[in-house]
């Protein structure tokens, strides 16, 4: 009993030991102690229970004293229990501080909290980067298309990282501008022979108003020669004219046969009246015949008469297929 008592307590006291050192991370005091930063112990109890990792807290300030940089321990729990970065801006601190560049903590921390890496803009503004531009497509005066790309060198700026435009609007204006002077041009040769004339008025905009970065250079790396977009304009164009003018033309054929058709409908009525009026003959002969208006020898005379006007007229009608051959002599 007395020993199974005695386990229990031991057991219990090293559970008890490990959950002290959890709450009072002794070895953090001693190199902070030993590191010249003073922290209290019940300051890293207070951590724990804030649910800040004295670690990070620690490390960090570690760090950012040895680089004669004044930054306290609630400035840091602050960042970090806003979802920021402590360790990305404490190097950017350093890496500024190295640099001659002017950057505070409370700057970087805004920085930080913006969404933006803070240590990468500060590289970036000690080494200037290369945003390469897509082909970019854009029609001289002449109607000639020339593909332009370009080498855009950006240096941030930390006053604007915070609210400042990204890469892409520094992209789309640049495009912009490039389609501008080349569509100034009154000829693709023009900016082939000085391809430099696009960067100069390209960076004379003043392309980075509002933006991240700082436009150093605006490089063109490479002009190709594309369509002749004017001659397929004008290919359609006339393509188009044609298709309108066999529309016109269709459109007047229809009506000539409409109109002809109309004039056989007419002619076939006509005759059909004149087939309904000479049947009406016969019938009008006999009438004159049964009424004594008409005598027989006086039908036979107009009978005659009529033959002898239908020979006379297939005399006067040409035969077809008949030639005359010339006399033998």
């Amino acid at each position: 009993m007395e020993m199974t008592v005695l386990l229990l307590a031991v057991f219990g006291g090293i559970i008890l030991f490990f959950i002290f050192l959890y709450f009072v991370p002794v070895n953090l005091w001693i190199t902070a102690q030993f590191s010249g930063v003073k922290v209290g112990l019940a300051e890293l109890v207070f951590m724990r229970i804030r649910k800040v990792p004295p670690s990070i807290v620690v490390n960090s300030l570690i760090t950012v004293t040895k680089a004669g940089i004044q930054v306290t321990t609630n400035q840091l729990e602050t960042h970090y229990l806003a979802g920021g970065h402590v360790p990305s801006v404490i190097k950017a601190l350093i890496s500024a501080e190295k640099a001659n560049i002017a950057l505070d903590f409370n700057q970087a921390a805004a920085i930080d909290l913006a969404g933006r890496d803070v240590f990468e803009a500060v590289q970036i503004s000690v080494n200037p980067k290369v945003i390469t531009t897509p082909r970019v497509a854009a029609v001289a005066s002449d109607g000639i298309q020339l593909i332009a790309v370009a080498r855009v060198t950006v240096r941030a700026n930390l006053a604007q990282l915070v609210g400042g435009a990204g890469e892409d609007t520094i992209l789309a204006r640049v495009g912009e501008g490039i389609v501008t002077s080349i569509g100034s041009a009154l000829t693709h040769k023009e900016v082939l022979e000085n391809p430099d004339k696009i960067s100069k008025l390209v960076l004379s905009r003043g392309l980075d108003a509002g933006t991240a970065f700082e436009i150093l250079s605006i490089d063109i790396a490479d002009v190709d020669v594309g369509k002749n977009i004017g001659a397929d304009l004008q290919t359609d164009q006339a393509a188009a004219d044609l298709k309108v003018a066999e529309a016109k033309a269709e459109e007047r054929r229809a009506m000539a046969v409409a109109v002809e058709q109309e004039m056989k409908a007419k002619a076939q009525e006509a005759r059909a009246k004149v087939i309904l009026e000479e049947a009406e003959i016969p019938k009008a002969i006999a009438d004159a015949f049964r009424s004594g208006n008409l005598g027989v020898m006086d039908y036979y005379k107009m009978q005659n008469i009529q033959a002898d006007t239908d020979m006379r007229e297939s005399i006067s009608k040409p035969q077809s297929g008949s030639s005359k051959k010339p006399d033998k002599k």
